[in-house]
């Protein structure tokens, strides 16, 4: 008698295959954009030095001090630069490489910096660091985008959620790993910050060893190069198991999905009324994650502690501390994105970093006045980092994977990526200044964006744990078309036919 198929198998299971293809892709490529995120901020007076005794065995003379300060920002801002000019070639990688072979291509902008930037003081020479700051955005730019894409395609749909938070989740990491290695008895001191700049390739060059023995995109292989046997020998790899007949059904309906869409640009993909919600909503949650103002707590954060009266050798710590808790709720994120869903996660993270901006405007203002105010500054610091690691953070990459099909996937992630890497050098660029002009009030600003994102997302973006790609594109197309009507009837109103206007 022939057995019921295992429930279990069909809705997939993490496998070994999986599992190792999402650690080493996440770490050769996601651990170094949180990496290089934070490598700099340590040792920057040392480097700071480093670039003026450079300068003064050029010229005999001390570099001036309005010059020093523009050249470490050139410095730091090259960074984000970087993984904008990043964002725009992700769309050319994925189509011509595929998602493995974008990843692989990408890593010669992590290990020439990386050697580079060890090189750099042996060679007396700073233009080395800012051109290597360049490549490494570049780096962060590609993987930013490509390594949610190519683990949103490797994944059955019951684990999507869960792997495509997994680059966030590596982004913490790096981040952490180089506030350790960043520690005044560790690498950030005179002859140690060369060494801590260049380990950023020792993940790419883990990565170019084994990322070959792992399968390429099954979607990218059936629906890119047409090759049915590549997709189905994948499919079997990764779910460990002969039987992949639903797999490929799946990938064939969005194939005739993408036949009557035909290949999207990102031009097209402004243009497209079948895609306007989806667009709208990718530019909302990439400029909502970086302008609510994680990057601007975290530049705030040491200035916090130091009020708060931690020592300054201390501080250095208490950071770490502070990035320690993010990788943790970025770890639970992990387990309860397929639970509590995209949707809910969002809404709870904004609403978190929302409420966090709010409470430490006021403890900012009244800290002078009040004794345990900066202990207030701490927790909303804390707060907020543990609300956007819960949703702001992770989710909108996993939603950009997930809301468009093959076609327009790779100029979505281009233009979300763009509006990530913009806004992310636009906050680094204009948060001193706002600062200087408002003091204690410039929360304000980011709980104002954290309040339009959340209502944005409470009335707009749908829940799409446990769908296909073709459910979730049915829900928007829905949306799309109740808006065209709108629209069309908008006209109607505008210009009335003939008849009636005689």
């Amino acid at each position: 008698m022939e057995q019921p198929p295992d429930p279990q198998k069909k809705k997939g299971r993490l496998t070994l295959v999986l599992s190792l293809a999402t650690l080493i892709a996440a770490f050769g490529s996601s651990f170094q954009y949180g990496y290089n995120v934070s490598a700099v901020n340590s040792p920057s007076e040392f480097m700071k030095q480093f670039y003026n005794e450079t300068h003064y065995t050029r010229t005999g003379e001390p570099m001036a001090s309005f010059s020093l300060t523009l050249l470490w920002s050139v410095t730091v801002s090259m960074f984000p630069f970087g993984g904008f000019i990043g964002s725009l070639l992700v769309g050319p990688l994925v189509n011509k490489f595929g998602r493995k072979g974008a990843l692989l291509f990408n890593n010669i902008f992590s290990i020439v910096p990386a050697i580079l930037m060890g090189c750099s003081k042996v060679a007396k020479s700073f233009e080395l660091i800012i051109v290597s700051r360049l490549l490494v955005g570049i780096c962060a730019g590609v993987s930013s985008n490509v390594v949610p894409m190519y683990l949103g395609e490797l994944a059955p749909k019951n684990l999507r959620g869960a792997l495509g938070v997994v680059p966030q989740l590596f982004i913490t990491v790096g981040i952490l790993v180089a506030q350790l290695f960043g520690f005044r008895n560790a690498l950030a001191s005179e002859n140690g910050w060369p060494i801590l700049l260049g380990l950023t390739g020792v993940p790419a060059a883990l990565q170019l060893v084994l990322l070959p023995f792992f399968p390429e995109s099954p979607r990218y292989l059936l629906i890119e190069k047409r090759d049915e046997d590549a997709t189905r020998k994948a499919l079997r790899r990764l779910r460990g198991r002969a039987d992949v007949a639903e797999d490929m059904e799946e990938i064939r309906q969005e194939d005739q999905a993408e036949k009557a869409a035909g290949s999207v640009s990102v031009w097209m993909l402004f243009r497209l009324r079948s895609l306007r919600w989806q667009l709208i909503s990718v530019v909302v949650l990439m400029a909502g994650q970086q302008l609510s103002g994680v990057n601007a707590i975290y530049y705030y954060a040491d200035q916090i502690y130091l009020s708060a009266g931690v020592g300054a050798n201390d501080v250095q710590y208490v950071t770490a501390g502070t990035g320690a808790v993010n990788v943790l709720m970025t770890v639970c994120t992990v387990f309860v994105v397929e639970l509590w869903g995209r949707r809910l996660l969002l809404l709870l993270g904004f609403s978190t970093c929302l409420l966090a901006c709010v409470v430490l405007t006021v403890a900012l203002a009244l800290q002078d006045q009040l004794s345990w105010m900066p202990y207030v500054s701490i927790a909303c610091v804390i707060i907020y980092v543990i609300g956007h690691a819960v949703g702001p953070s992770p989710i909108p990459a996993l939603l950009i994977t997930e809301i468009f099909l093959q076609s327009s996937r790779p100029a979505a992630f281009m233009v979300g990526g763009s509006v990530h890497w913009l806004s992310n050098f636009t906050v680094g660029l204009v948060f001193p200044f706002i600062q200087e002009g408002l003091g204690p009030y410039s929360f304000i600003i980011f709980a104002v964006i954290c309040l339009l994102t959340t209502i944005y997302i409470s009335l707009i973006i749908p829940e799409t744990k446990k769908k296909t790609f073709i459910e979730i594109n049915q829900t928007f197309a829905k949306m799309n078309k109740v808006s065209q009507v709108h629209a069309e009837k908008e006209e109607l109103a505008d210009f009335p036919p003939a008849a009636s206007r005689q």
